[in-house]
């Protein structure tokens, strides 16, 4: 998922918002573009709206220069989009489900693209919503990969169960229901090892899931860890402290750049993806 906001109401369905830097960054240059008075500077002017354009055209043209989504990813991000989840109870204690949680073309096929580049078999998903990046990562497996999905809210599970097993690829997907730490826990008292995973749960367990999976051996020595949302709509390096999710995402990303343990790789690809592995030693 590119991105868990602390907004306060979810999105109708269909009508996605802003959710990366670049996408916030596009909507305020269009807010000031609308504000721009009649009797501005002409120069100015153009300026301003040339500015825009250069923003508002990035993640399309990302998306336009990129392998298009198979049909089976298009259809689970057109039915998330077009889910109540307004009208859905979310998990006690955590804030509402939103369409804009989904990982989306260009990231699924980061992900697709990393698994055929680390060769990886066994992938362990650490936050699944509604499976798009589960099913992009099952999509790249070789004959006999599995995904390991983790999601804590079971009607969400039963969504993603729904749609994923309509697809070859969807039914090499495990989905785990509970909290991640006990599956997390599962996995290492069964011996499980992973040469990819992917995080993309609750931003304030960032820390904790990271160091589990490190301290519990879940990830191959040549593995590789992605996590999402370490940007953040850019407020880890504007106002940090302005929601619980920017507080925990710029603590997370201080701790990992000081991490002993592994090397890092922050890339500003939709609300940000770093890439963890372990430190050569």
């Amino acid at each position: 998922m590119s991105a868990t906001t602390d907004a306060p109401s979810v999105t109708p369905p269909g009508a996605a918002r802003a959710v990366t830097p670049v996408g916030v960054l596009a909507a305020r240059l269009a807010d000031l573009v609308a504000r721009c008075p009649a009797a501005a500077d002409a120069e100015f002017a153009d300026d301003l709206r040339a500015t825009y354009e250069l923003a508002v055209g990035v993640e399309p043209y990302a998306a336009q220069c990129t392998t298009p989504e198979s049909a089976a990813l298009r259809e689970l991000a057109e039915a998330t989009a077009t889910h109540d989840w307004a009208g859905h109870d979310p998990h006690a204690g955590r804030a509402p489900l939103e369409q804009e949680m989904l990982s989306g073309h260009v990231e699924g096929q980061l992900l697709k693209t990393l698994v055929h580049a680390t060769r990886s078999r066994r992938v362990l998903d650490i936050g699944m919503f509604t499976g798009y990046s589960a099913l992009a990562v099952a999509e790249a497996l070789p004959p006999g990969g599995r995904v390991v999905s983790c999601e804590v809210d079971v009607e969400v599970a039963q969504f993603a169960r729904h749609h994923l097993y309509r697809s070859e690829a969807g039914r090499k997907i495990d989905v785990r229901v509970g909290p991640a730490d006990d599956t997390l826990h599962d996995l290492a008292r069964t011996g499980d090892v992973f040469d990819l995973v992917f995080l993309d749960a609750d931003k304030g367990g960032y820390l904790a899931y990271v160091d589990a999976v490190l301290r519990y051996g879940l990830l191959a020595r040549h593995g590789l860890l992605c996590v999402d949302n370490t940007l953040m709509q850019g407020l880890p390096w504007t106002d940090a402290t302005s929601t619980p999710n920017a507080a925990a995402i710029a603590a997370f990303n201080r701790e990992i750049a000081d991490d002993p343990r592994v090397e890092q790789v922050l890339l500003s690809v939709r609300d940000g993806v770093t890439l963890i592995r372990f430190a050569q030693r």
